[in-house]
Order: structure tokens, then C-alpha cells, then sequence
């Protein structure tokens, strides 16, 4: 599932500035950066099984791993997690409602802090 036009496709931000809005807001970078890119995770465990908010964003200026890096934000998107093969993120997946709204506040929220900051 991708959140098209949440407003975070058009946000170009310090590093630093992102770090600290999305880990204040839960989201976690943890392993998935390079040189070029980072990817935030918000996860979800409910019964139901695990699901990942993700954030993507490349250098448009900058190095990642220098944590000097000017980003580009692209849409968010969600996928749920299956067990041994990984994150499946299909059309043919079904998220729950609950997970769904929360999602989509937590974007809106994310998108307005750092509209306020940059």
C-alpha cells in the first residue's frame, strides 16, 4: 500500500532535521541507510501479524553515512511481514482499518513538523 500525495514526496530536508522528527515520532532508521539513501520503519505488532510504515528518502546532496545528507522524501508505503520470506507489500495484501488510520495520522503529523522546521 503507498500513501500517494501525503505530502511528503515534495519535502527536501537536513538529515539531522529528519532524524529527530521521525525518531520523536517513532519511527526508526536502525540498519537501512547506505551512502545514498535511508529508509525509516514505524512497526506495527498486532494480532493480526507484524506491518511496516516505511519512509524512503535519497541524497540529493550530501553523504548518509557522513550524516551530512540533504534528502529528497518519496511516498510512504506499508507492507506486512511474513515469516521466513520477509515483507510483502502487493496490492493483494489487506491492512487492517485501525493500523491504516494510524498510519495515515502519523504521516500527517510527521509532514507538518517538518514543514514547520524546514
Amino acid at each position: 500500500m503507498i500513501f500517494e500525495n501525503s505530502g511528503l514526496e515534495k519535502v527536501v530536508v537536513p538529515q539531522d532535521v529528519l532524524q529527530n522528527v521521525m525518531n520523536k515520532n517513532g519511527w526508526v532508521l536502525g540498519g537501512s541507510w547506505d551512502y545514498e539513501r535511508m529508509t525509516f520503519d514505524f512497526k506495527y505488532e498486532i494480532p493480526e501479524g507484524i506491518y511496516y510504515l516505511r519512509l524512503p528518502g535519497y541524497a540529493v546532496d550530501g553523504d548518509v553515512g557522513a550524516n551530512n545528507a540533504t534528502l529528497q522524501l518519496m511516498d510512504p508505503y506499508m507492507g506486512k511481514h511474513y515469516y521466513p520470506t520477509g515483507i510483502e507489500y502487493g496490492s493483494d495484501e489487506n491492512f487492517p482499518e485501525r493500523i491504516v488510520e494510524h498510519a495515515v495520522n502519523n504521516i500527517r503529523k510527521v509532514t507538518k513538523e517538518l514543514k514547520v522546521l524546514i
